[in-house]
């Protein structure tokens, strides 16, 4: 019996997960595949309920069920709870289904390859208060970061951002306006700058003023379509640290891999594999 992981999400357009974990069971040699699963709203409860079947291994989800999945799962791990996103979940033997986060640790793994060092201790700007915000701060502070500034056009999304995690780890985080005084000063200190927004890939334009961070400083930007933005460009001009998303892409479907299999260490196979993919900037679908 072949096995399944589905990704659910609409619109699916780029095959990036898809091409890693079929990489990965063939490597392993595990009898699966990974599917997937552009669905309308009324459809997603009936498929992650077949999901409960034995030949399936879990779920991957994306915008914009994130919230709708985790309401129908039957337990959510602490972790993803506490940063109120959902973007896997695992079927147990028992055909129970358990929701969890990869984006946390993996953001984590790709940061700090990037940064040559531990976030202990470091000093962090984040632009951007949504949902892949929330896993990069909580990563931070949960990492032992000092302090974390969060910046969002909203600024009452970036405070309820901050209030969320403010008792995560021994640092500190504030919430201010991107373009406020207080954010340059922020990027003047910092240690490592992250956009946690589409800006660079949906939309025009950067976040964050390269020019007025710390030559040591380190620029990470989820984005990882097109490969390079025009923040890291702009980053690597003035002779900065800079990475794009892959690595972080990477490293949380290795976790999400291992939670499903049991098989870990397969994120050499899976950067191999995606690595044309991530080489061309028109490979979306």
């Amino acid at each position: 019996m072949t096995q399944r992981v589905g990704l659910i999400g609409k619109p699916l357009r780029r095959r990036h997960s898809q091409v890693m974990h079929d990489a990965a069971f063939d490597a392993a040699g595990i009898d699966a595949r990974y599917v997937l699963l552009e669905l309308e709203p009324e459809e997603v409860e009936a498929a992650v309920a077949a999901a409960r079947g034995e030949d399936w291994l879990g779920l991957g989800v994306t915008a914009p069920y994130k919230r709708v999945v985790a309401g129908l799962c039957d337990d959510i791990d602490p972790e993803a709870a506490r940063i109120g996103a959902v973007n896997n979940v695992a079927r147990t033997p028992a055909g129970g289904l358990v929701g969890f986060n990869t984006d946390a640790p993996g953001f984590r793994a790709g940061v700090e390859l990037a940064m040559g060092r531990s976030l202990h201790g470091s000093t962090v700007v984040v632009a951007g208060a949504g949902g892949a915000a929330h896993a990069v701060v909580f990563a931070c502070l949960d990492a032992g970061a000092r302090h974390v500034t969060i910046g969002n056009r909203t600024v009452s999304a970036a405070a309820a951002l901050a209030e969320r995690f403010g008792d995560i780890g021994p640092g500190t985080v504030q919430a201010v306006a991107l373009g406020d005084p207080a954010f340059e000063r922020a990027l003047r200190s910092a240690d490592v700058a992250v956009n946690a927004t589409t800006v660079g890939m949906v939309d025009p334009g950067t976040t964050i003023d390269v020019a007025l961070l710390p030559v040591t400083a380190t620029v990470f930007d989820l984005v990882y379509v097109p490969p390079e933005t025009p923040l890291l460009r702009a980053a690597r001009a003035h002779g900065l640290r800079a990475a794009n998303g892959s690595e972080m892409l990477i490293a949380q479907a290795a976790i999400a891999f291992e939670r499903w299999t049991g098989v870990g260490g397969m994120a050499d196979v899976m950067r191999s594999a995606v690595a044309p993919l991530l080489a061309d900037p028109a490979a979306t679908a």
